[in-house]
């Protein structure tokens, strides 16, 4: 029995996402939000067949004053002020933020459950501005 809650453990993390892919992930969002514009690209990063639900990866996008925009998993987020945000001990949407502000895109370090468990992890996003002024970000757990 002791082998096969393994053998699941393994099949599991075989599908979580790298931070290689979040990034690559987060260059084809901001890719196509230049090109389609804030709306059209959050319609296909929600849809199961946009090319945007991809292993554990999705896509999320948040204007510069912590309102979500686009939430590929959790539609309920869309229009909240996230910018206080801290569950699991990290200001992860403030220093979004910063990072968007500053640089216009990089990694943003934070804590996150992990899908399937109460465990809280190591998970990191990569960040990216676009044209339409806001910035959209995947992430992959360490």
């Amino acid at each position: 029995m002791a082998l096969l809650g393994a053998t699941m453990t393994l099949a599991i993390a075989g599908d979580m996402a790298s931070p290689d892919e979040a990034k690559a992930m987060s260059q084809k969002a901001q890719a196509a939000v230049n090109e389609m514009g804030g709306d059209k690209a959050f319609a296909v990063f929600a849809a199961d067949d946009g090319g945007f639900k991809e292993k554990d990866l999705y896509v999320f996008c948040m204007d510069l004053e912590g309102v979500m925009l686009s939430h590929a998993m959790k539609p309920e987020l869309v229009g909240k002020n996230l910018l206080d945000f801290n569950k699991y001990g990290d200001e992860l949407f403030k220093n979004m933020i910063a990072v968007a502000k500053s640089s216009g895109e990089g990694w943003v370090d934070y804590h996150w459950p992990y899908p399937g468990s109460d465990e809280i992890r190591e998970k990191t996003s990569y960040v990216m501005t676009n044209k339409e002024g806001l910035f959209c970000g995947v992430g992959a757990y360490k």
